[in-house]
C-alpha cells in the first residue's frame, strides 16, 4: 500500500504542479456556478412575482425537465474534462522513456496502475468538492434543502468520474501520443453512451448492449434512487478497465503469446458481463430511495395492490400492431424503455413476466388506407416491414392473432394484457402526451385482478345522456372510451346502462347516475328510484335549465329543487351561459385533485346551468360543493337569446345576482352506512365536449374523478400520494443575487487562481 500511495503522491505532484489541473477545476466550477446563479435568479424572480414554488432541491439539481444542474450541466459536459487529465498517465511515461525504468524497477505493475488510478480519484474528489461548494450555497438559499437528493447526486457523479478515470487510464496505455489517448478516451465514452441503441431488433444483443450502456444510470442515482445494479455497473466497468490496463503493461514488460493474451482479455470481459447480468436481474437488485418524499418509490396503495397478488407470477403481454400508429412506441428498439417503466413495479414484485407479441392487422387509421389504396393487409405489412427494416416473419398474421385473442374492441392498437390466476384485464395506452399508463392506471388494473370492481350505472330510457355515444352532449369519453385516461373503465370501474322500465336496480351498486332526463319518469321508474334512495344508495343527479320539472320530483324528496331560469356570467371572454363554478372548501374531502382545484381557484366549467336551492330539515347534511362567483353571475329568468348583443343584468325582470350553488353534496346515515348524493344543476360538465376541450381551461376531469372517489369511500379511483415537499421557498432576496454572482463567479474563482499561481511559482523556484 505504501508503494501505491507514493506513486499516487508523485502523480498528484505532477498534476497540480502544472496549470492544466488548476485551469480545468476552475473552469468546471465556473461552468456549474454560472448555471446555479442563473437558476437562483430565475426562481427568486418567480417567487417575488407571487408564484408558488415546489420541490426546489429536485428542480435545482436533478429534474431533467427543469434543467437540473447535475444532469443538464455536469453530465452533459463532464466527459470533456477527464480525457485531458488521464491522457498522460501512461503515455507520458512512454514518450519520456521513463516507462523502461518502471519496467526494470522492483515495482509491481498492479501498484503502478492502482497508484495512478488513486491519484485520479483524488482529482475526482476535487471536482466533487467544487460541486459541494455549490450545494453549500444552496443550503443557505433553499429552505429545508433535501440533502438526500444532493448527496445522491454527488455520489453518482463520483462513480461516473471514477469509471471515466479507469477508461482514460487504459486508453493512455495504448499510445505514446497523449492526444491519441485523449481521442480514444472520447471514443470509448461515446461508445458506452450510444451502445444501448445498437442491435435492438435481437433479444440477446439488446440485453447485452443495454447492460453495457452507461446512459441513464447516473441520472437514476442523481434523482435520488440509489441501487445496487448501477453501483455494481460502475465498479465492474472500473475494475474491467483497470485489469485491461494491467494486462497491457504486463504484455509490454514480458511478451506473451497472443492466444494467452486473448484468453486473459476474454476471461475478464466474460466474468464482468456474467456478474453484471446476474446483478441486473429483478429480485437481485437492492434499492434505496434517499429523497425526503420517497418520490422514486411506488405509493402505498400500489404496493398493497402488488402484495395482494402474492407470490403468483403476473404476466404482462404487450400486443403491438405493425400497421397501427402506436407501433413505434412498442417496437423492439423501445423495449428497454418499457422494461425500465416496469422496473418500479418489479422492485416490489420481481416475478412480473414481460412478453411481447408482434402482429399485423387492420388499423383504425383512415390515412393508412387512403394513402395506400389497392394494397391488401399483407401488402401493407410488407411495405411497412421494408420501411422499418424488420423481418415480417416475426409478426403474426391476422388469422393467427385473431385465433389467439380478439383485439378489435381495443382498436388493434398497442395494449397490455395482465394475467393472474386465470383472470385477465387490459392495461391501455392513451391518446395524450404521456401515452403510457401512469401509476394510477396500472394500480387500477392490478386491483381489477384482485378485488370486486365498483359499478356505476347510468340510467337510460328517459332520453338521458348516454355512455356509448360520441356526440357532444353524451358521456362516452368520461365512461367507456378506451383510450381516454380519465374514463371510468381505465380508473378501475365497471360502467353499465340501466333501464328501470324493465330491470331492477342491482344490489351492491356503487352509484346510480341520472343525467339530464328529458321525459317525465313513469310511476314504476320513480318508485324504484325512491326506494333506492330510501335504502341508502349513492346517487348523482344532474339537471339542465328548461327541464327542471323532470328532475324536481326526485329532488323534492331530498329537500331541494332546481331554480327556474338559467345562470349566466357577465364575462365577454366566453359565451354568457358558459359559467365557471368554483370548488368550495368542502372540496378537500374529495381527494387531492379537487383540493388542488380549490387551492388554486381553478374553475369547473358548468355550461348552461340551473341554480339549486335547498333546506336542512330532510334528514340530510347538505353542503355546497360548487358555487358561482357572486360578482360575475346571476340567475336569468325567461328565455335567453344568444345573438351579437350582450346579456345584461336586469333585476326588474326577476334577475337575481348572487353566489349560486351549482353542485350540492348530501350525506346521511342509513343502515350503518353513510349515503352520498351529489346534485348538480348542469349535466354538461361530464359531456364529451367539455372533457375533450376543457382540460386547458377547466378542471372538469379532476372534479369528476374526485366525486367518484367520494362515492367509493376513497377506494377508487386510485390516487397515488406522497408527502408534499417542504423545500418550497427561496430564502435569498432579489437584491442579493448580484453580490452572489460576484462572489461565486468572481471571488471564489480568483481565490482558486491565486492559490494555483502561488503553488506553481513556489514549485518553479524550488
Amino acid at each position: 500500500m505504501r508503494t501505491i500511495f507514493r506513486i499516487a503522491r508523485v502523480e498528484l505532484s505532477t498534476l497540480f504542479y502544472s496549470p492544466i489541473a488548476w485551469f480545468l477545476l476552475i473552469l468546471f466550477y465556473v461552468q456549474v456556478a454560472m448555471a446555479y446563479v442563473n437558476k437562483v435568479e430565475s426562481y427568486v424572480t418567480t417567487q417575488e412575482l407571487g408564484q408558488a414554488l415546489q420541490g426546489l432541491t429536485f428542480n435545482f439539481f436533478a429534474n431533467p425537465m427543469a434543467g437540473g444542474i447535475f444532469i443538464s450541466e455536469v453530465l452533459s459536459n463532464l466527459y470533456l474534462y477527464i480525457p485531458l487529465i488521464t491522457m498522460g498517465l501512461i503515455s507520458r511515461e512512454v514518450s519520456n522513456g521513463t516507462i523502461k525504468l518502471l519496467y526494470s524497477s522492483p515495482l509491481k505493475l498492479s501498484h503502478i496502475v492502482l497508484g495512478k488510478y488513486l491519484a485520479m480519484l483524488v482529482f475526482n474528489l476535487c471536482m466533487i468538492a467544487a460541486l459541494a461548494i455549490i450545494a453549500i450555497f444552496a443550503a443557505f438559499h433553499i429552505d429545508a434543502l433535501d440533502w438526500g437528493i444532493v448527496g445522491a447526486g454527488l455520489f453518482g457523479i463520483f462513480l461516473l468520474l471514477s469509471a471515466y478515470a479507469a477508461i482514460g487510464l487504459f486508453m493512455s496505455c495504448l499510445s505514446s501520443y497523449q492526444v491519441v489517448a485523449a481521442i480514444a478516451t472520447f471514443a470509448v465514452f461515446a461508445l458506452l453512451k450510444f451502445v444501448g441503441s445498437l442491435w435492438q431488433d435481437y433479444d440477446f444483443l439488446r440485453d447485452l448492449t443495454n447492460y453495457l450502456s452507461i446512459s441513464g444510470r447516473t441520472e437514476t442515482i442523481i434523482m435520488g434512487l440509489i441501487n445496487t445494479r448501477d453501483i455494481l455497473y460502475y465498479l465492474l466497468i472500473t475494475g474491467l478497465f483497470l485489469c485491461l490496463a494491467w494486462f497491457k503493461l504486463q504484455g509490454e514488460r514480458a511478451l506473451a503469446s497472443w492466444p494467452l493474451a486473448f484468453a486473459k482479455y476474454t476471461l475478464v470481459i466474460g466474468v464482468v458481463l456474467m456478474i453484471g447480468y446476474v446483478t441486473s436481474t429483478p429480485g437481485y437488485i437492492g434499492y434505496w430511495d434517499v429523497t425526503r418524499t420517497h418520490m422514486n418509490t411506488l405509493s402505498v396503495k400500489t404496493q398493497e395492490a402488488l402484495k395482494a397478488i402474492g407470490d403468483e407470477t403476473l404476466e404482462v403481454t404487450n400486443y403491438i400492431n405493425l400497421l397501427d400508429r402506436t407501433y413505434y412506441n412498442g417496437s423492439p428498439k423501445n423495449r428497454n424503455a418499457d422494461k425500465r417503466r416496469w422496473e418500479r413495479y418489479q422492485r416490489f414484485k420481481p416475478n412480473i413476466k414481460l412478453k411481447y407479441v408482434y402482429y399485423y392487422d387492420s388499423a383504425f387509421n383512415d390515412y393508412l388506407y387512403n394513402s395506400n389504396k389497392g394494397l391488401s393487409l399483407d401488402g401493407l405489412a410488407e411495405k411497412y416491414a421494408k420501411s422499418y427494416k424488420i423481418d415480417l416473419g416475426r409478426f403474426k398474421k391476422p388469422a393467427e392473432i385473431q385465433q389467439e385473442i380478439n383485439l378489435y374492441p381495443e382498436k388493434n392498437r398497442l395494449v397490455m394484457l395482465l394475467k393472474f390466476k386465470g383472470k385477465s384485464t387490459f392495461l391501455r395506452t392513451f391518446d395524450d402526451m404521456m401515452f403510457w399508463p401512469s401509476e394510477t392506471e396500472v394500480t387500477a388494473a392490478l386491483r381489477r385482478l384482485t378485488v370486486p370492481l365498483p359499478v356505476i350505472a347510468f340510467l337510460q330510457g328517459e332520453e338521458e345522456r348516454r355512455i356509448d355515444r360520441k356526440g357532444d352532449k353524451h358521456y362516452k369519453l368520461a365512461t367507456s372510451e378506451i383510450n381516454v385516461r380519465a374514463s371510468l373503465m381505465n380508473q378501475g370501474f365497471d360502467v353499465k346502462g340501466l333501464s328501470l322500465k324493465d330491470d331492477e336496480i342491482p344490489k351492491g351498486l356503487t352509484a346510480l347516475v341520472i343525467a339530464d332526463p328529458r321525459a317525465d319518469f313513469a310511476p314504476q321508474v320513480l318508485e324504484k328510484i325512491n326506494r333506492y334512495i330510501d335504502e341508502g344508495g349513492n346517487l348523482l343527479l344532474a339537471g339542465e335549465p328548461g327541464k327542471q320539472s323532470v328532475l324536481n320530483p326526485i329532488l323534492y324528496k331530498l329537500g331541494m329543487h332546481l331554480m327556474d331560469g338559467t345562470i349566466v356570467q357577465g364575462n365577454t371572454e366566453y359565451a354568457p351561459e358558459e359559467v365557471k363554478s368554483l370548488v368550495t372548501s368542502l372540496g378537500a374531502q374529495f381527494g387531492r385533485k379537487v383540493t388542488n382545484l380549490y387551492q388554486m381557484k381553478l374553475p369547473v366549467s358548468t355550461r348552461s346551468a340551473a341554480g339549486l336551492t335547498y333546506q336542512h330539515n330532510m334528514g340530510f347534511t347538505v353542503r355546497e360543493l360548487l358555487r358561482t362567483d357572486a360578482a360575475l353571475t346571476w340567475n336569468k329568468t325567461g328565455k335567453i337569446v344568444l345573438d351579437s348583443a350582450d346579456i345584461v343584468y336586469n333585476p326588474k325582470s326577476g334577475d337575481v345576482k348572487a353566489a349560486i350553488p351549482t353542485a350540492l353534496a348530501l350525506t346521511r346515515k342509513v343502515k350503518g352506512k353513510e349515503q352520498h348524493i351529489l346534485v348538480t344543476g348542469d349535466a354538461d360538465f361530464l359531456s364529451n365536449a367539455e372533457l375533450a376541450n376543457g382540460y386547458s381551461r377547466a378542471g372538469n376531469a379532476d372534479f369528476y374523478q374526485g366525486f367518484l372517489g367520494w362515492f367509493t369511500y376513497g377506494q377508487f379511483p386510485i390516487e397515488p400520494t406522497w408527502p408534499d415537499p417542504v423545500d418550497n421557498t427561496m430564502t435569498i432576496k432579489g437584491t442579493s443575487v448580484t453580490p452572489l454572482r460576484w462572489t461565486m463567479l468572481g471571488l471564489l474563482p480568483a481565490l482558486g487562481l491565486i492559490a494555483g499561481t502561488v503553488l506553481l511559482i513556489r514549485r518553479k523556484r524550488k
